[in-house]
């Protein structure tokens, strides 16, 4: 009986109560991202035939499997960025008779019209710098898998893909802020972008 009574007690008590704390619902609230400051370094390889800059937070790691197989070029590496738990995979062909131009630009196509399943949208925008430099960058927004993809060429010998990717399971509006400023590290590594001669 008198623990019926304490029961009653404390209920009375919580609900006569003025406390709004009580009351009402938390406010939305996301976490505090705290983002590395960008020094830039050099890409330039002894097995890639290109060179950019990129952030000095990225760790360069060349893939040395694929799905348990050698990848199909030695160019084949990840900027990997712990700090944001994202990576930017990089895949390089050399052009040539089972790597046309045109199937590599179809499968660059594919490989991102893949996200329309989820994707709000894609938007679609074209590269073309000195050097020989032309491709597309592929901006997806929804709850995909890689939001950011984009290809490299010079439309004769070289074709360079990248994809990034972020390992989390959040929504899209509140990776947003990480989205975008990983999507300036990959807009300054075009911008700085060459081909080896």
């Amino acid at each position: 009986m008198n623990k019926l009574l304490l029961a009653i007690s404390i209920m009375f008590f919580f609900a006569c109560s003025d406390n709004d704390i009580l009351l009402s619902p938390k406010p939305r609230a996301y976490p505090k991202i705290e983002f590395p400051d960008r020094k830039l370094r050099a890409f330039d390889t002894d097995f890639c035939p290109f060179s950019f800059q990129y952030p000095d937070y990225n760790k360069l790691i060349k893939d040395t499997l694929f799905f348990n197989r050698l990848p199909e070029n030695e160019c084949w590496f990840d900027l990997n960025c712990t700090h944001l738990n994202s990576f930017l995979h990089c895949s390089y062909y050399p052009i040539d008779a089972s790597n046309t131009l045109d199937k590599m630009i179809t499968d660059a196509f594919t490989l991102s019209n893949k996200h329309n399943i989820k994707a709000n949208y894609i938007d679609e925008f074209p590269i073309k710098k000195e050097g020989d430099v032309y491709g597309y960058i592929f901006d997806i927004e929804g709850d995909v898998a890689s939001p950011f993809q984009f290809y490299l060429t010079d439309s004769t010998q070289h074709f360079l893909r990248g994809s990034l990717y972020i390992k989390a399971k959040a929504r899209p509006d509140s990776l947003a802020p990480v989205f975008d400023f990983l999507k300036e590290d990959i807009m300054k590594m075009i911008d700085t972008f060459k081909w080896e001669k």
